[in-house]
């Protein structure tokens, strides 16, 4: 399936997808415009449809491929038997961020494909439902060491407060991805801001 959009050199070929994800992530399937992706990644519509057969079959091309991504290079490298939680979440941090930086709406993307309204687009993902995402999302924090929390804590509580401060810092992160002109993040930064947040989350909620 568009195979002409598959076989372009990879710059260019994420150029045009990052302009669709942003655009169907933003708006839908049904509201997204292919003048506005073309426009976006810088061709002429008509080029555009020269790679792609049609609105559906980009928004297809774009499940396969950013599910794809997401196992790949985010499910099959996590660490599921990790249970020191601020551990796992560094790890999940540091693997989104990556990416993040090469496709900064993929997980608005996938989420959005859960909730769109076209019937048409639902019935060709009834036959793409990711089993493999679905099982680690669920489970991911499951198997979490307890006992290194303080005493008295409310455990699920706790955790619940963790997970939206990582949410926070995730958006954070994300927007910078998403205004910054350069391409190149700086990792040591990110990641000294990342480990002063989870010691000073450790201190809150480890004994």
């Amino acid at each position: 399936m568009l195979t002409k959009i598959s076989n372009l050199e990879s710059k260019r070929k994420d150029v045009i997808l990052n302009a669709a994800l942003k655009e169907f992530a933003t708006k839908g399937f049904a509201d997204a415009s292919t003048n506005i992706i073309a426009k976006e990644s810088g061709i002429s519509k008509g080029l555009m449809f020269h790679y792609v057969n049609s609105k559906k079959d980009l928004f297809l091309y774009l499940y396969d491929y950013c599910t794809d991504m997401i196992n790949k290079e985010y499910l099959d490298l996590m660490n599921f038997n990790e249970q020191d939680i601020f551990e796992k979440l560094r790890q999940s941090y540091l693997l989104q961020i990556e990416l993040l930086q090469k496709h900064p709406w993929i997980f608005e993307f996938i989420k959005i494909t859960a909730t769109t309204k076209s019937d048409e687009i639902n019935k060709e993902l009834e036959g793409r439902v990711n089993e493999k995402q679905f099982l680690c999302q669920k489970t991911m924090f499951d198997k979490i060491d307890e006992s290194k929390f303080r005493e008295g804590l409310d455990i699920e509580m706790s955790k619940q407060l963790i997970f939206w401060g990582n949410i926070g810092f995730t958006n954070q992160i994300l927007e910078e991805i998403r205004s910054s002109e350069n391409t190149e993040l700086d990792y040591d930064n990110i990641l000294a801001e990342l480990d002063g947040y989870l010691n000073e989350l450790k201190k809150i909620y480890y004994k």
